[in-house]
């Protein structure tokens, strides 16, 4: 089984509960002989913004035009994107709620790999269907605040985005999701919040090594 790990957070995890997540998940698949796990982290990799300059790429690559360095490297960072992800059965995104969403450098992962023909096409008629249906998709969502109340839910954009995107759009199997939230609302109770958390990724990395997943 390849397994791909997008982790989308480069704070350290002594400061970050996400970031913890991170670790603990990839302790509890480690030294698995049947998993080929390959991590993506976002901020280590060159990722120029999704804008005009990807355009002008596409533009220049048609009428066989020279590149710039810039749309060079977003072609490339765009390609690895896709590669990474059209390899994997499993991804799994880790990933922290920064500003009510998620980071610009997931938002860019993701601007990359939305593309007609790759993880969704149109029919001719407009209908909509998805080459990449058979991935399944886990989530690891750390957030301050509690955002499962029906009053507060509405305001949420990085969990319920990436199941627009991932679950809606590109058709995946939205298999599992830990999301660890209000340890920053609920100080007293800040420490039984993310040791329950991190024991339930540590719960579901088991679960896929015993391939039961």
């Amino acid at each position: 089984m390849n397994i791909l790990v997008v982790k989308a957070n480069n704070r350290p995890a002594t400061e970050a509960i996400s970031s913890k997540m991170y670790e603990t998940f990839m302790e509890g698949i480690q030294g698995a002989e049947h998993l080929n796990v390959t991590t993506f982290d976002v901020f280590e990799e060159d990722m120029p913004y999704f804008g005009q300059d990807l355009f002008n790429a596409f533009e220049k690559l048609s009428n066989g035009s020279a590149l710039s360095d810039v749309e060079q490297r977003l072609l490339a960072a765009k390609q690895k994107a896709k590669d990474a992800v059209e390899a994997a059965d499993v991804l799994v995104f880790v990933f922290p709620l920064w500003n009510f969403t998620i980071p610009a450098k997931l938002q860019t992962f993701i601007d990359y790999i939305a593309e007609a023909g790759f993880t969704f096409k149109y029919d001719e008629v407009g209908n909509v269907s998805h080459p990449l249906e058979d991935k399944k998709v886990i989530l690891l969502n750390a957030r301050g605040g509690v955002y499962s109340l029906p009053e507060t839910a509405p305001t949420e954009m990085a969990v319920n985005y990436m199941h627009t995107m991932f679950g809606s759009l590109f058709g995946m199997n939205m298999f599992d999701e830990v999301i660890i939230e209000g340890h920053q609302a609920m100080p007293d109770k800040r420490d039984t919040i993310i040791e329950e958390g991190l024991q339930k990724v540590s719960e579901l990395a088991s679960r896929i090594v015993s391939q039961s997943i």
